[in-house]
């Protein structure tokens, strides 16, 4: 008979430890919503228990605020980073608004599912600011994109970019609305997305 091997168990950093409860918290919200989301889902897909995840993030709403702020920074990061690769900022734009794209990114599993979720929880005063912080930061994230797009003459340069990013947020953040109350969804969308984009682009001249 042989001996039975021992098995070792890479022990993680905290700081690791804290990135792989964030990395499991962002999937579970994401799947299923903060209210059906678990955190004993969480510690099971880590690996770890209860006691540790509230350990390192207090509360379930704590940990949740820091899964809102894990995917509007990787939001944010990848706006600019398209728009750093040297894509004109239209085009960005476009590519992010696009209806497709917003189906894919507002499926459960994905960060949009996330921010429609928070949105529903506005009054819950355990997450209201958290809620408020996220707008803001994405707010903040597409008016840099469009000054940007101004410096460069494909974003019109006689609209205010900081209300500009906030009327492309409420476009967004009402996409749950129109999909529960809107006929022909897909259509609608779709124009809007036009209308929205054509009104960012410069003129072109008469010819």
């Amino acid at each position: 008979m042989t001996e039975p091997r021992s098995r070792t168990r890479t022990r993680l950093s905290a700081a690791e430890r804290r990135a792989s409860i964030l990395a499991a918290a962002t999937q579970v919200f994401s799947e299923a919503g903060y209210q059906r989301g678990k955190v004993s889902d969480i510690a099971r897909r880590v690996g770890v228990t209860e006691p540790v995840v509230f350990q390192n993030f207090g509360s379930k709403s704590a940990l949740y605020r820091a899964v809102l702020d894990h995917a509007t920074d990787a939001v944010s990061a990848l706006l600019h980073q398209a728009a750093d690769a040297g894509r004109p900022v239209s085009e960005v734009l476009a590519a992010f608004l696009d209806p497709a794209h917003m189906d894919r990114f507002h499926r459960p599993g994905s960060h949009g599912f996330l921010f429609a979720d928070a949105t529903a929880l506005a009054h819950d005063p355990d997450l209201g600011e958290a809620l408020r912080q996220v707008h803001r930061h994405l707010a903040d994230t597409l008016a840099d994109l469009l000054r940007r797009g101004q410096a460069a003459g494909d974003v019109r340069d006689d609209i205010q970019p900081h209300t500009a990013a906030w009327w492309l947020v409420s476009l967004l953040a009402g996409r749950s609305f129109r999909a529960a109350v809107v006929p022909d969804g897909d259509t609608v969308e779709a124009e809007l997305t036009r209308m929205a984009l054509q009104s960012l682009l410069p003129e072109q001249p008469a010819g």
